[in-house]
């Protein structure tokens, strides 16, 4: 049987680390049996579910590169369908109106708590006649006895007894289904042969496993992913940072290595850190995935991230640091060839946040220098080297790393300084900072005019330091 997998979140935020994992399982899990990937947004509840949210969840799953096969389905688009499904429970008399009232169910779950009971429907209305005109909803007969196995690919066998499980609401009062209807008729029609889903969902699995065989439908295979914890230990929220796949965009993380990063919450593959798609596709086994929760490290990720970022083709991280840059108020094409700056960066950055931050002096001259480095490096002492070293920049009509570099070698040596004493004063001139990439490189990403100015400038900050001496 071809598998056919499905990623199903409800349209009420963004696309969440959570979610973005069960996605990244469900496609690999098809991936790699050559079947299925849908895409299904459960956008029921009318009030939560936004535009906005359905386009954050499109563009999450887009930037990670999780293609879908087929999608995105709307339920709001199908609810027809669900109306004719729950009719056909009622033919066959395995659904009931109910018109008990607010005041009676909480009685009933006030009386259930006191008696340390699980809360569950009395089942009050089973064999009552009430009339359609009657305000009601409609709950699923469900069994009274007996239990529900779930063979879970993740958990294993779990069992539930349908004396804890009680009729539940599969329409609502206005007309509306509900949740556990929704899905089991969508499973059902979009031929679903696995869900993999998050663990808080296990305890609906039972009810539409009843739900399912009393359609006569076939029932899928499960998975349920255990939790992701934060550093601390804790339920991973917003209180963690940045829990909203886009956020992590925004904060200069690939997609590549945020992909790689969740595939590891949970599953591995021996000691194996850095996995391409290709091995991902061929590797992964939902039955690997680990029953206990896992805990995001950021610190990790970082780690993934510049490993990425390193090992990344220069044209691919151009395209993707553009819009760092550009947050800076920085335009690329007002300067050198942007790639040329990644090559010069990719070996110095943790994020792309980080790379546009390290190249802004290669766009804009600064204000200020960084204290310690102008301390040690613009002192009275560099004044000739600088001097020496803009009458020679000056005369250059060659701007290329080769004859930069073999010019700062030349004024080194007739002086009869280290390179290293030219070079650093000269690079905090020209950066304002101590780090850089190689000086030839630094010159040569900067251009000519903004070189000269700079170092103009540090004689200026030269001879006013000591003045004040």
């Amino acid at each position: 049987m071809t598998k056919r997998t499905r990623f199903a979140p409800s349209p009420t935020g963004y696309l969440h680390v959570g979610g973005a994992r069960t996605a990244l399982f469900s496609w690999l899990h098809a991936r790699k049996h050559g079947g299925a990937f849908i895409l299904r947004i459960e956008d029921t509840d009318l009030e939560r579910s936004t535009p906005e949210s359905v386009n954050a969840i499109l563009e999450g799953m887009t930037w990670l590169g999780l293609e879908y096969d087929e999608g995105p389905f709307y339920q709001t688009e199908r609810f027809d369908r669900y109306n004719e499904v729950i009719e056909e429970l009622m033919e066959k008399g395995l659904a009931y109106r109910c018109s008990c009232s607010r005041e009676r169910l909480d009685d009933l779950r006030e009386t259930a708590m006191a008696n340390k009971e699980k809360p569950r429907y009395d089942g009050h209305c089973r064999s009552l006649d009430i009339s359609p005109d009657t305000p009601h909803v409609i709950r699923f007969l469900n069994p009274d006895d007996g239990v529900v196995v779930v063979d879970d690919m993740v958990r294993g066998r779990v069992s539930f007894s349908n004396a804890e499980l009680d009729d539940l609401i599969i329409r609502r009062t206005d007309g509306s289904p509900t949740y556990n209807l929704t899905v089991v008729v969508d499973d059902s029609d979009m031929g679903i042969t696995d869900v993999i889903r998050g663990d808080d969902h296990l305890n609906n699995t039972p009810r539409q496993i009843n739900i399912l065989k009393a359609l006569d439908k076939e029932i899928p295979r499960y998975a349920h992913l255990p939790m992701i914890l934060g550093d601390d230990g804790a339920r991973l929220s917003k209180r963690h940072g940045a829990v909203s796949v886009m956020q992590y965009m925004e904060q200069g993380i690939l997609p590549e290595a945020l992909i790689n990063y969740l595939v590891r919450l949970g599953w591995s593959h021996g000691d194996q850190e850095v996995f391409s798609q290709e091995e991902l596709i061929q590797l992964f086994d939902v039955d690997d995935v680990n029953k206990s929760a896992s805990s995001f490290n950021t610190e990790k990720l970082l780690w993934l991230n510049q490993h990425y970022i390193k090992e990344a083709d220069s044209y691919h991280l151009a395209h993707l640091l553009s819009p760092h840059l550009g947050r800076l108020g920085i335009d690329p094409a007002e300067g050198p060839d942007i790639v040329k700056v990644v090559e010069a960066q990719k070996e110095r950055a943790k994020t792309l946040v980080e790379m546009a931050e390290i190249s802004e002096f290669i766009y804009r001259d600064f204000e200020e220098y960084d204290e310690k480095a102008a301390k040690k490096n613009l002192r009275p002492v560099v004044r000739e080297p600088l001097e020496k070293m803009k009458e020679a920049l000056q005369q250059l009509d060659n701007w290329e790393e080769t004859t930069l570099h073999q010019c700062v070698e030349d004024v080194s040596a007739s002086l009869e300084l280290k390179m290293g004493k030219v070079a650093q004063p000269l690079r905090v001139a020209v950066v304002g900072r101590a780090a850089s990439p190689g000086i030839d490189v630094t010159l040569a990403l900067i251009g000519k005019d903004a070189c000269l100015r700079r170092i103009d400038m540090a004689l200026e900050f030269i001879r006013k330091r000591e003045e004040q001496a």
